[in-house]
């Protein structure tokens, strides 16, 4: 037999081991039951011997000491040597054993009690003990001691106060049934709880604080609780994502931001337009009668509110004249209307602008970073389980929920593993080209439809009373934005690619175009064509009515579309085609709530109430929306992973949409006259032009306020601020895309070094096996040549 290995750790100190409090023991002691630790595992490991167990003869020839032994299934064979080092190592042991759970928690116990100034324990038995260094190395220990153990901890959790206890009880890594025998256990009676308050001393104020403060914490969970139960997605996020996918969950997740945008965007125009200007209204104007047409057409008695820019004057609102030069009031700074109207909306849009830019960055951060969709397939089968979930309904979403994630998981696998010929490449390529090019015309048709619709309705003007005839040129824009993307989609049929995500991405490309054209066409007709014709007439107040009409006439086709196109859709997919539901067309209704949100941005100059209407016609086409998935559509015959989806919804918001509205705001700010009639900028050139009679109006009044003249000087008026700022946006956006990359480099460097550390693991695992064949071969030879001499004697004496 050969000796037993002693086994001598070296653990070197580093600052972070040198804990700065004492021990309640001294160091000698504390560390005697760790010493009997590392005993016990050295007799154990003797035990079980590290001397070679024969090897069977039948696993195979010895080779060149290198050689792996494969088994029936093509895996190497270890000797039972072997498998004893590799269940002995840290990697198979840290996290197995429950007693060295409770020492580190006992441990964590005594300097939480330490630090409360509470009288430590009596004294207990050293060798239950454990290191406070080496805790993590200690094995499975004997039932008696781990039951020691379990009493220390509960001896000190019932020192600590009832949400220490329940902090430490939630983050230990234990079984619930443990921690409920833990937290019974720990649990003090009444009386003894207030024997023991009257021994501490205790004071009834402290009681009465705790109670306080327990009363208020409990009061903000309720409030929190039900204004997260008044969300209209609540729970139907979570639906819709257990039985649709996350691609059909884009959608409205998608939604959900707007909502947030167009919040965010109406805050100050409330706070610093409609409220100031509805607190002074102007003179009276006759009020007309509301025909129930206005909710349709955005005019009528809705004219002359706060809803659109005439109903705004062009007078400071604390004071009782009516020019840009009135004197300010016992020296106090006047209110500004026409300066407020302008700031406010500029400062709305430059806040809409960093937080488009921050969700793009961190969308892109969150969705391409390097391993999001590998290696996740074992995480999702093992940890996605919520245990803490009990009703039956809400498992039963977790598991469609879990389902539908492995599919898509899977479909991507398998969409990686798939190839195509070059064959049929460069067929797919042909059939693309020719599907883009016919789409291309349809929007090109379409664009210039609605250019000569616009230039029809210039020469026949509505009159007055026939209101009617203003939704005209809505209903045309709305038909068409509704029909070519049907046209595209069965053009699509035509490519059949193999990625839906490649299908999803040419069709938002395809329907994003005929968007942008067609509101191009409009951009032109409003501050072109418009302002032209309605010279000496309140042009602001039309572009703004308009704005809200496509507003309104989208919202109607949209809910129309969900309502009945797909119901008629689905009844003909069931019952004459012999179908199943039809799938939901994300590219579509996605391209929808972005040429919606554009409208908004539009109209936000010539109707500050516009992100208000938006909001409400977000929050019913959520709901319209969702009643219709459920009932006529299905999940995607080809489940696919939508990692990236929200990334381009953001990117497609804040490129193409958000600065085209931007240009268009900023060419009617800056090169437009306003109009002589209404509005805050009536007596002015340019809207632009507030700010300039502003700073000369403060130099009139004298040397106090010259610091905001300087700053208007210098910040707004010089361009150089602005092409800084402009250069400081782009290189905050270049840098986190850079960052992005470079994590993606370090990522797969660490992959990469993960993989060898894997490879020397082996390596050395084989070389170790191979040295123990050896030492086998050569035992077996040594006693080959004892026995021969032997039975050569024993032949001779016979």
């Amino acid at each position: 037999m050969a000796q037993p290995l002693a086994l001598v750790l070296d653990v070197p100190e580093t600052p972070g081991d040198q804990d700065p409090e004492l021990s309640p023991y001294e160091e000698s002691e504390v560390h005697d039951s760790f010493h009997q630790l590392i005993q016990e595992q050295s007799r154990r490991v003797a035990e079980e011997g590290l001397e070679l167990q024969q090897v069977a003869g039948d696993l195979g020839a010895p080779g060149d000491g290198h050689q792996i032994l494969l088994g029936a299934e093509g895996g190497p064979v270890y000797s039972t040597a072997t498998l004893s080092i590799l269940a002995s190592m840290p990697s198979r042991t840290i996290g197995r054993s429950r007693g060295a759970i409770i020492s580190q928690y006992y441990n964590r116990t005594v300097r939480l009690r330490r630090r409360s100034s509470r009288p430590p324990l009596g004294p207990v038995v050293c060798s239950a003990r454990p290191s406070l260094r080496l805790y993590d190395l200690e094995l499975d220990p004997a039932a008696l001691q781990e039951e020691e153990k379990r009493s220390l901890l509960v001896k000190e959790l019932q020192g600590l106060s009832a949400t220490q206890r329940d902090h430490m009880l939630r983050g230990m890594p234990l079984s619930l049934q443990e921690k409920r025998l833990l937290r019974e256990k720990s649990r003090i009676p009444r009386g003894k709880q207030r024997g023991r308050q009257g021994r501490g001393g205790v004071f009834c104020c402290s009681q009465l604080r705790y109670t306080c403060a327990l009363a208020l914490h409990s009061l903000g969970l309720a409030l929190l609780t039900r204004l997260h139960a008044l969300k209209p997605w609540r729970y139907a996020l979570k639906q819709i994502g257990g039985q649709f996918g996350s691609s059909v969950l884009s959608y409205f997740l998608f939604l959900k931001t707007l909502l947030a945008f167009n919040a965010l965007l109406l805050l100050p125009l409330v706070t610093f337009l409609v409220a100031m200007q509805a607190a002074f209204p102007p003179e009276a104007h006759p009020v007309r009668t509301c025909t129930g047409l206005e909710l349709l057409t955005g005019g009528g008695c809705f004219t002359h509110t706060v809803m659109y820019y005439g109903y705004y004057r062009n007078t400071t609102l604390n004071t009782l004249c009516g020019s840009l030069q009135c004197s300010s009031m016992m020296g106090s700074l006047p209110y500004n209307m026409p300066l407020a109207y302008l700031f406010t909306v500029g400062a709305a849009f430059f806040i809409t602008c960093i937080t488009l830019v921050y969700s793009m960055s961190h969308s892109f951060g969150e969705s391409y970073r390097v391993g999001s969709t590998k290696g996740v397939h074992a995480i999702t089968v093992f940890c996605s389980w919520d245990y803490k979930v009990t009703q039956k309904w809400a498992s039963r979403l977790q598991r469609d929920n879990i389902r539908t994630q492995l599919k898509e998981l899977l479909a991507e696998w398998q969409l990686r593993k798939d190839s195509q010929s070059t064959c049929g490449r460069l067929r797919q390529a042909t059939v693309l080209a020719l599907v883009w090019l016919l789409c291309l015309g349809v929007a090109l048709g379409c664009a210039v439809a609605v250019l000569t619709f616009s230039e029809v309705t210039l020469q026949s003007p509505v009159a007055f009373g026939q209101e009617a005839g203003l939704l005209v040129l809505p209903v045309v824009v709305c038909l068409l934005n509704l029909g070519a993307p049907y046209l595209f989609r069965g053009l699509a049929t035509l490519e059949q690619h193999d990625s839906p995500v490649l299908e999803v991405y040419v069709a938002i490309c395809r329907n994003l175009v005929l968007k942008m054209a067609i509101l191009g066409v409009l951009c032109y007709h409003w501050l072109g064509r418009r302002v032209a014709t309605l010279q000496g007439q309140c042009w602001e107040d039309f572009v703004g009515q308009e704005l809200y009409r496509f507003m309104v006439m989208d919202f109607v086709f949209a809910l129309l579309d969900s309502l009945f196109g797909e119901l008629v859709w689905r009844l003909i997919s069931e019952r004459r085609l012999r179908r199943r539901k039809p799938e939901f067309d994300i590219a579509r209704n996605v391209l929808d709530l972005i040429y919606g949100q554009t409208l908004t941005w539009l109209g936000v100059l010539f109707s500050p109430l516009l992100p208000a209407v938006q909001i409400l016609r977000l929050l019913i086409l959520f709901q319209v929306k969702k009643a219709s998935l459920m009932a006529n559509c299905q999940a995607p015959r080809r489940p696919w992973l939508a990692s990236h989806m929200s990334t381009v919804f953001i990117t497609l918001l804040c490129f193409p949409s958000f600065l085209g509205a931007t240009v268009f705001l900023c060419y009617a700010v800056w090169q437009v006259k306003p109009s002589d009639i209404c509005g805050p900028f009536r007596t002015l050139d340019t809207m632009y032009e507030a700010g300039t009679v502003w700073v000369r109006h403060l130099e009139q009044v004298g040397p106090g306020a010259s610091w905001l003249s300087w700053l208007h000087r210098y910040l707004v008026e010089n361009t150089f601020f602005l092409f800084l700022a402009s250069a400081l946006l782009l290189a905050v956006i270049y840098l986190n895309i850079q960052v992005v990359k470079g994590q993606r480099k370090v990522i797969c460097l660490l992959k990469e070094q993960i993989r060898n550390e894997g490879e020397d693991k082996i390596f050395l695992i084989n070389r170790l096996h191979s040295v123990y064949e050896r030492k086998e071969r050569s035992r077996a030879g040594t006693a080959v040549e004892v026995v021969t001499p032997a039975l050569v004697t024993d032949a001779g004496d016979k």
